[in-house]
Formats: C-alpha cells, structure tokens, sequence
C-alpha cells in the first residue's frame, strides 16, 4: 500500500511537473536549429548581432501560429518572444515572455520564461531569459564597445496563410489609408532599435541591416527534415483534392469541394491551410486566377480548377488540377488542357541540379516541337497561345515552396540545387475567349533529379475523366434537408 502511495505521488509529481507541461514542436533536434545559427553567424560577421521578434498574440481565437522566421530559428510557438544571436562570440539568447497562467489554461501556450532550462535544453539556445530583462540598459551592455553592426528583419514576417507579396501590398495599403497609417511591426521594431540604441549627436552610433536577405537565402535550401514535413503537405493536399474530383457532380457547389478537402485535411492532421481554397468553375471565375469566392453551383459542361493545400506542421505545398463536372473533356476543353500536361510533362522530365530553369525551358521547348508538328489545332488562336506558353515559360517555373505557398528566395537566374522545393505550375491564358487552365506541382530537386510530391494525383485526362465518375465523401453524407 505504501509502495503504490508513493508511486501515485511521483506520478502526480511527474505530470504537473514543469517538464511533462512544456508543448514544443519534435520534428526539429536542437541540432538544425544550431545549424541553423552557425550559418547566419557566418553570414552577418565577427562583429555584429542578430534580433529576431517572434509573432505577436493572437487577436481573437484564431489558431495561434508563430511567425516562420522564428519558428525557422526556434521551434518556440509562444508569442512575443525573442531571440538574440551575438556573432562576436556565437551564443544564442532567447527571451521568453513572463508566464502567463491565462495562457496556459486557454491555449496550452506554457513555454514561458519560467521554463528556460527546459528551453536551453530542447532548443539548444546558451541562454533562456525573461523579455522582461530586454531593457534600454541591457542593449546597451548588450551591444557594449565594440559597435557591431544590428540585423533585424526589414521584410514582413510571414504567419498563417500568409506570404511576402500579400504582406508587402497590404503594408503599403495601411501605409497609404491617412486616417490609419500604422507602421509595420517591422518598421516599428526599426523605429524602436533607432531610438533605443546609443547616439551621438542625435544619430544612432549603431549600423541597423536588414537580415531578411540572409534569412531567404537560408530557407531556398530545404533539409531532409523540412523536405519531410513538405512531402507530407503535398500528400495531403494530393488525397483531398483526390476526394474532391470524385466528389465532383451536376449540381454540387464550390464550397462543398472546397470543405471536402479542408475535411481531408483535418482527419489527417494538417491543422491549418495554407491559402485559401480556390475552387473556380465556370470560364469567368476560372479566367480570375486568385477566384476565392467559392460559392457557385457547379452544371454539367463546366470545368473546375482546383488550387488548395494544407499547412502541416508549419510546412505547405501548392497543387492545382482542372476537371470536367460531367466527368468528361468537351473537345475544346481537352485539347487545350493535353497542350498544358504536354508542357508540363516535358518540363519535369528535366528538372535537375546544376542547371537553370531557363536552360531546362529550352530544352523542354525543342521537344514540344514534336508536340506541334503531330497535333492540329481547332483554332489558329490556340495554337498562337500554345506557342506563346512554351516561348515565355507560361509560368512552369514558379515559385518557390516551404514554410509559406508563395516562399522567399529568387531561384530563376540561378542553377538548380538540391533542396530546392518549387512551384511547377504550367498555365496558358487564350485572351480572345477568357480562357485559362493550368497544372500546378509542388517538387524538390534531388541530387539525381526530381522528386514530384503528387506524382500520385492524377494528372492524364483519362485519369482524371475516371476519378471525376467514382463516388466522393460528399455523396456517402445525407443532405441537410434530410436530417431530423
């Protein structure tokens, strides 16, 4: 008996001890995010210092997500931290707000200054401190005589299905409405570090640089953890959408296959989106790339395009596939969507490290000569599109993938490497008709080669024709009108 008592005592111990409380990602050792910190120390210099702010609170109850750089840097989810890297003698601080037992109950946000030793040991920082002790005086000591350069990011920090562009438009939006004005959390962070940092003659004695160039520089490269985490995105995204065509009938609406695959995502463990769901049928709402409405009934004739995909983990991809709601091509619809897989096709069979994209667009482009010469075309403007796609690239080479859909880093003029994750994302616009179609993959660049993280989506017409005539997930649920 008192064996047993003492054993339900260390248990109760155990589990509300700070150690079994802390929440704190396991897809990332301590080990890359130190990787991770010698690479940014080389970059900035032996005499300059790193600021890094995570992601604020959030603003209602929303999903709380971290801002990407930091998490990038961290692993840590908690808002309002921060994290100090000294290139002079290349330790790591991280500042961890105060705890807040609030928080804690609503959330199970715990990693809270008040567990820094379990923070050095999971994150592998020197030292965990309080972001209360982040004062003028510490900066000052912080920086000390040496005056070393001060990196801080000066591009907006990316958080749930958000990317650089849409930031950068809605900052200079912001910016530009006189009765709002607000600066960025960025600008504001400059503007404190400027005022907060020591001056002489009323000009500050410290160098601010921006960091984000060596940040983007560092997330191009994907490490076979990240590349993981994408790959399972990418499956996820594949099964839902997979779902979705088969779900595909007379009379179903966007919205619905847009919720069948935020469904399959959810089931499988992708908390988040990465965007918003772009379920366009309908040449008009197609023609409208970003269409976000989702709200039209879909009618036999019609062609979806689907573009969706999860956030799993902090990790995303980016798929699009186009579908005939009758569960078969009209004669027009096929012969410009076989130009775009052709195109597409062409363009995978060639990707590989230690080129460009534009060398492989070339390449790529020779072989759909033999594309041209066996296929006639109804209209003399298809084929003019047609060749206009394969000339100018028709956006194959897209952009590049990670941690946001649209990822930092410009890869265009440059030859390939391993790690790379991109955008393969084929697209011809006939303008005269208002018609658009595209396919959109998300890959990785192998040492060998290419690894497709969908190559399991159908992307043959055929294929696509015989999944859209299978039944979905939506068929198998009683309607609503049905239920009691």
């Amino acid at each position: 008996m008192l064996v047993r008592t003492i054993a339900a005592c260390f248990l109760i111990a155990f589990w509300f001890s700070p150690a079994k409380a802390q929440h704190y990602q396991s897809d990332f050792p301590p080990e890359e995010f130190q990787a991770r910190w010698e690479k940014l120390f080389d970059a900035i210099g032996d005499n300059a210092v790193a600021l890094v702010q995570g992601g604020p609170a959030p603003r209602g109850y929303e999903y709380p997500r971290q801002t990407n750089n930091f998490y990038y840097l961290t692993g840590v989810e908690t808002p309002h931290s921060y994290l100090w890297l000294d290139g002079r003698t290349r330790e790591v601080t991280l500042f961890l707000p105060p705890r807040n037992e609030r928080l804690e109950r609503s959330e199970g946000v715990v990693l809270s200054a008040a567990t820094g030793d379990f923070a050095k040991t999971r994150i592998g920082v020197d030292h965990a401190r309080a972001t209360t002790e982040m004062t003028d005086e510490w900066l000052a000591a912080a920086l000390g005589d040496t005056k070393p350069a001060l990196f801080t990011p000066f591009r907006p920090a990316e958080g749930y299905a958000q990317s650089r562009d849409e930031l950068q438009n809605a900052d200079e939006a912001i910016a530009n409405d006189y009765w709002d004005g607000r600066l960025s959390r960025e600008k504001r962070l400059i503007s404190l570090l400027m005022m907060r940092t020591p001056k002489r003659y009323n000009r500050p004695l410290i160098d601010i640089q921006d960091l984000s160039p060596i940040l983007d520089r560092m997330r191009m490269v994907k490490s076979e953890r990240e590349i993981a985490l994408i790959r399972r995105a990418s499956q996820l995204a594949g099964l839902g959408m997979m779902e979705a065509i088969r779900s595909t009938e007379d009379g179903v609406y966007e919205y619905q296959l847009d919720g069948v695959m935020r469904y399959m995502f959810i089931i499988n463990g992708a908390q988040l989106d990465a965007y918003r769901a772009i379920t366009a049928s309908g040449w008009d709402n197609i023609w409208n790339g970003h269409y976000f409405r989702n709200d039209r009934q879909m009618r036999d004739g019609d062609v979806v395009l689907m573009d969706y995909a999860p956030d799993y983990r902090y990790y995303v991809s980016d798929i699009g596939r186009v579908w005939p709601v009758s569960g078969t091509y009209d004669p027009v619809q096929r012969e410009i969507l076989s130009v775009v897989l052709a195109w597409r096709n062409e363009i995978l069979a060639r990707i590989r490290p230690s080129v460009t994209p534009e060398q492989i667009r070339r390449e790529a482009a020779l072989a759909m000569e033999d594309y041209f010469r066996d296929h006639k075309f109804s209209k003399k403007r298809y084929e003019k599109a047609a060749r206009k796609m394969v000339e100018t690239g028709g956006s194959a080479f897209s952009h590049m993938v990670g941690m946001a859909v649209h990822d930092p880093g410009r890869y265009q003029d440059e030859v390939l490497q391993p790690g790379f994750v991109i955008s393969i994302d084929p697209s011809i616009w006939v303008n005269e008709e208002k018609l658009y179609m595209r396919y959109e993959d998300t890959v990785v660049v192998t040492e060998d080669g290419v690894e497709n993280f969908t190559d399991f989506l159908p992307a043959e017409l055929d294929e696509l024709e015989a999944l859209v005539k299978e039944e979905g997930v939506l068929q198998k649920l009683p309607p609503v009108s049905d239920w009691p």
